[in-house]
């Protein structure tokens, strides 16, 4: 360790809040399978997606064979948050061994967290415009890392994390978990092996987002580390409405903010434009030309896209249509018929408007066509039953998990290249192998932003 590590350790030791944490946990404890098996997890970022999805979901094996982890620490830049990360923690811990666990350490500094030799892996759950830094950082200090999509906030910032990755030899898994429901698998495997023929073109249903938001400046709560928070990108005056509830963990403004991400065409359009690909088999690249448009908020603090159309055509003349005048979902309509997926319990508007009426999950132009059997020697899926039970499976195998780094990015540079459309509102031409953009220098200054310091990526 060098004497400046040492030093900065020693001066930022009083943002740690362990409660008698034992040095050994005997096995009993968690279950049958030795400390020496089991990975030792924290949570970087523990808000509303990580008390909702992240912890619980590798909570859930705790104890489990094969599967089994602790979530040893919670890292949150508020105090606050913080404190209810550990509390959360070791209430699930309480109600699973059936007697009061007080021992989650907690962290206001993820550094603090990376340089704890006892951390295997590390969830982060940040917001979008820390991933791609903060994993970074995590696999250079030696963690397995499971990463929230969108995997960047810019393509330049996504391909230094993909590298990155590949040198470390870590396991990263990025937080695409459509990979792991069974109508989307079964939808790409029959799109995969030609039941609806050849594919000529897919459409991707993706809402937009309300204009509104205060712009008042608001003091900086107490015990929050804004100017960390704001990480990369330019100091701005703290407003709740651009951060995240002070009271709570409803959906945040800064989801709304492009400051911080793109809007739905990366937060969700991550998911769907993955699934794309998986069906198309074009995980691996990207479109060749984008167009569109979109309508921006004119007035309030949120300004992501609120409306749109954009366009993606591929090396193969196929071509991607995303909007929110389709269905929440994926659909590749081939000469032979078509395929739509989309996630269970979602709605469309009826004529009226309101009541919403359900939307089939799994449908086809023919109903044969989702009864077809896909024979042994045709395409299989990669297959897992849980997007962050397949992460610890791959972290005791170091087999690449069902989501790796390069794939996330390549569906997340895609969102950002539909972005990017909506924004120069011009054809963009891309080359997916080099990435880069030739004889448009507006477009290509998109590729990255201004890295403010002491924030960069590494």
């Amino acid at each position: 360790m060098t004497a400046t590590r040492r030093s900065f350790l020693k001066a930022t030791a009083g943002s740690v809040v362990a409660a008698g944490f034992p040095a050994i946990v005997p096995s009993s404890v968690f279950g049958a399978n030795a400390p020496s098996n089991r990975i030792n997890i924290g949570a970087i970022g523990v808000g509303r997606i990580s008390r909702g999805h992240d912890m619980p979901g590798v909570l859930q094996f705790t104890g489990v064979p094969g599967r089994d982890n602790r979530i040893l620490a919670v890292c949150d830049l508020s105090q606050t948050r913080m404190e209810l990360g550990r509390q959360f923690v070791n209430s699930a811990y309480t109600k699973k061994l059936g007697t009061p666990w007080t021992s989650t350490r907690g962290y206001t500094d993820y550094r603090e967290l990376l340089a704890d030799k006892s951390i295997d892996a590390v969830l982060i759950s940040t917001p979008d415009h820390q991933h791609a830094r903060l994993a970074v950082a995590a696999v250079t200090a030696g963690k397995d890392v499971y990463l929230q999509k969108p995997a960047s906030l810019t393509i330049r910032e996504g391909r230094i994390m993909v590298n990155h990755v590949n040198a470390s030899g870590r396991i990263l898994q990025i937080g695409s978990q459509q990979r792991c429901w069974k109508q989307f698998v079964r939808a790409v495997e029959l799109v995969r092996n030609g039941r609806i023929g050849t594919i000529q073109r897919v459409e991707i249903g993706l809402p937009g987002d309300p204009a509104g938001g205060n712009a008042q400046t608001m003091p900086v709560p107490q015990g929050f580390n804004y100017d960390g928070w704001l990480g990369s990108t330019p100091v701005v005056p703290y407003t709740v409405d651009r951060v995240m509830p002070t009271q709570g963990f409803d959906r945040p403004g800064w989801l709304r903010m492009e400051q911080f991400g793109a809007g739905m065409i990366t937060g969700w359009g991550a998911h769907h434009v993955d699934t794309a690909h998986w069906g198309m088999n074009t995980e691996l690249t990207g479109p060749i030309e984008i167009w569109g448009h979109a309508e921006f908020p004119t007035e309030g603090l949120w300004n992501v896209h609120g409306p749109f159309k954009t366009y993606g055509r591929y090396q193969n003349g196929v071509v991607m249509t995303i909007s929110g005048e389709f269905e929440n979902g994926i659909k590749w309509i081939g000469d032979k018929g078509w395929v739509f997926v989309c996630r269970d319990g979602m709605t469309t508007p009826t004529s009226t408007g309101a009541p919403t009426a359900p939307i089939v999950p799994l449908r086809a132009s023919d109903p044969g066509i989702l009864n077809s059997v896909i024979g042994p020697n045709e395409w299989h899926a990669y297959t897992s039953d849980d997007q962050h039970g397949n992460w610890l499976d791959c972290i005791h195998s170091r087999k690449p998990p069902v989501a790796p780094a390069e794939i996330g990015h390549r569906a997340c540079s895609t969102c950002l290249l539909h972005w990017m459309a909506m924004k120069v509102q011009h054809p963009i031409y891309w080359e997916p192998k080099t990435e880069n953009i030739q004889g448009d220098d507006i477009a290509a200054s998109l590729l990255a932003r201004h890295q403010r310091h002491p924030y960069e990526i590494a």
